[in-house]
């Protein structure tokens, strides 16, 4: 069994060619997350997931495209939250990367607000982060890992423990996950106590990437995810070409290169791993 964690799935590249994909994804026993980066990505997310039964939505907006986001294309994007293929809400985050991206001040707005937003929801997000780890980690420590939250289960109209006013940890509701993670080892052990999750896609397979194979190496195989964000950063051996969702098999076969372990332990491991963080049921082997 293999999960892709994150992949554009309904990204215009595969417009061509998509049901042939869906066929060689389905044969490989493959399970999608298929991520939003904005209203229009996310209900095409959603449209898949409901099209195709290996295929789960994941609905928010990306750092690049904040610029234009308001309070009521956020109210409809996460409006779709209700539906029970949508699983988390992502990719948000920041990315200081592109000159041409929205001031870092709008970013971070939207990156808090769509945190709160998940929190309040009881999502798991998944965050975007570019030459921002700092931001990006002071952030999410305020919205999620530090913040406590009034508990929605609290009996209303009690008093003592139970009562309204009780208050739980953010992140007992939001489950993080850092998607295609290229910050440093040390890092990635500081968000995994924290309780995070990892997810290492194309890049890890790269002779020039030792960030990803430190990761790989210091973090336990219960705390890493794999996956292809296709259609970019193909893994070798398939490095220049369109990255497809069946190509995660190569990034599962690098994780169990540097784990020292089985292919089929690391597929198995970071699937089970992936259907725990997005709440999905576990399935057995497909024939």
């Amino acid at each position: 069994m293999l999960f892709d964690s994150h992949c554009h799935f309904t990204d215009p590249g595969f417009d061509d060619c998509r049901d042939q994909l869906a066929e060689q994804i389905r044969d490989l026993g493959l399970t999608i997350a298929d991520i939003g980066t904005d209203l229009d990505t996310s209900l095409a997310a959603l449209r898949a997931a409901k099209q195709w039964d290996f295929c789960y939505a994941v609905v928010g907006w990306h750092p690049s495209e904040v610029g234009r986001l308001t309070e009521e294309l956020l109210a409809r994007t996460l409006e779709l939250c209700k539906e029970p293929k949508v699983v988390a809400v992502g990719e948000i985050g920041l990315d200081y990367h592109w000159e041409e991206n929205p001031p870092r001040e709008i970013q971070q707005h939207w990156f808090r607000r769509q945190l709160q937003e998940a929190v309040r929801l009881g999502m798991p997000v998944c965050i975007h982060s570019r030459d921002a780890d700092g931001d990006t980690f002071q952030i999410l420590k305020e919205e999620v890992f530090l913040k406590r939250v009034p508990d929605p289960d609290s009996a209303q109209g009690s008093v003592g423990p139970g009562s309204p006013e009780r208050t739980v940890k953010a992140s007992d509701r939001t489950k993080v996950l850092m998607h295609c993670f290229s910050g440093s080892a040390e890092l990635a052990r500081q968000y995994v106590k924290l309780g995070a999750k990892i997810s290492l896609g194309g890049p890890v397979t790269y002779k020039n990437a030792r960030h990803s194979v430190n990761v790989a190496e210091a973090l336990d195989i219960g705390d890493l995810l794999i996956e292809t964000d296709s259609p970019y950063m193909a893994p070798v051996p398939m490095r220049g070409k369109q990255n497809k969702p069946t190509y995660v098999q190569y990034v599962a076969k690098r994780i169990a290169e540097i784990k020292g372990i089985t292919y089929k332990e690391a597929a198995d491991a970071t699937y089970r791993n992936a259907c725990s963080f997005y709440g999905i049921a576990a399935e057995q082997p497909r024939d």
